[in-house]
């Protein structure tokens, strides 16, 4: 339960903005022993090594759904179309181009495309050639395959005279575009992630354009990043208390259950909490739906 520390004229003068809305997990792990952890107390004994791994599993946990650990990376994609993961990326939430207007404009993943691994051969495809340069019994790999190769380079070529894209994926005439879908339907670009190399695969016409990625985090890092939102820290408070007697065998089993809905509830406030929800914010909405026409 942190305190204000400092001075206005300190904090103004300081760099660390906003911070006072979140709370260390070195905190959360004292607080926590100080109310669960003693005589007469829910846990008579626990190890402060215990508490920090708990503490450290509940708020990954929370970081996916509660608390929406969400980053954003921007940059340029480079004339090789391939991007590095993030280092703390976990999943990802949407990519995007920005236009000259700063408006990001959403990126479809390639769901016609993929990049499987491609072994190098000598021979015709199916003979199974594989080259071996090192001798050791291992296939050496192409950087990218036939497939990805063949679909990322693809051009696409706006027929003016049906305006329809003269290109086997793009077989859109006039009256057929019911049921296109979406990936399909746009000229932003394509990506494909291959999870096991750890890379973003751009299309061609991505080159050289600013693309923003967003991804979820599960917040952990060193002391000073791992830190949780005030409105989420009676949850962690009951995910280390579920986590630690769930665990013990000679804990009775309406014990657990009671710590089980508690952690569940308290999660439940910690999302209403954070969901952020306001009243002339959603006003705004509900008016806008009523619009024939919205501009």
């Amino acid at each position: 339960m942190a305190q204000i520390s400092q001075t206005q004229s300190s904090y103004y003068g300081g760099s660390n903005f906003g911070s006072y809305q979140f709370t260390s997990l070195t905190d959360i792990i004292n607080a926590f022993l100080v109310i669960y952890v003693g005589e007469d107390k829910l846990i008579s004994k626990v190890s402060k090594t215990d508490v920090r791994f708990h503490a450290q599993r509940a708020l990954q946990e929370l970081s996916f759904d509660t608390l929406k650990c969400v980053k954003s990376f921007e940059l340029e994609v480079p004339a090789t179309l391939q991007v590095s993961i993030p280092q703390d990326y976990v999943h990802y939430v949407k990519l995007s181009r920005t236009d000259a207007s700063g408006v990001e404009r959403l990126l479809y993943p390639a769901i016609y495309s993929s990049n499987p691994t491609a072994p190098l051969q000598t021979g015709a495809i199916g003979d199974e050639n594989f080259i071996d340069a090192a001798g050791d019994g291992s296939i050496d790999l192409q950087t990218e395959s036939n497939t990805w190769e063949n679909f990322k380079n693809q051009s696409v070529v706006i027929n003016s005279d049906y305006h329809d894209y003269d290109n086997d994926l793009f077989d859109f005439f006039l009256g057929r575009r019911y049921g296109l879908e979406p990936a399909q339907a746009q000229a932003n670009g394509t990506y494909y992630i291959d999870e096991l190399k750890g890379k973003f695969h751009f299309s061609s016409s991505l080159s050289g354009k600013t693309i923003t990625i967003k991804y979820i985090s599960d917040s952990l890092g060193t002391d000073a990043e791992m830190r949780v939102h005030k409105f989420a820290e009676e949850a962690m408070y009951k995910h280390i208390a579920y986590a630690i007697l769930s665990n013990r065998d000679k804990t009775p089993e309406y014990v657990v259950q009671r710590l089980k809905k508690d952690k569940r509830a308290a999660t439940r406030n910690a999302k209403l909490r954070l969901s952020n929800i306001k009243l002339g914010e959603l006003t705004q909405i509900l008016r806008g739906k009523s619009k024939r026409i919205k501009h």
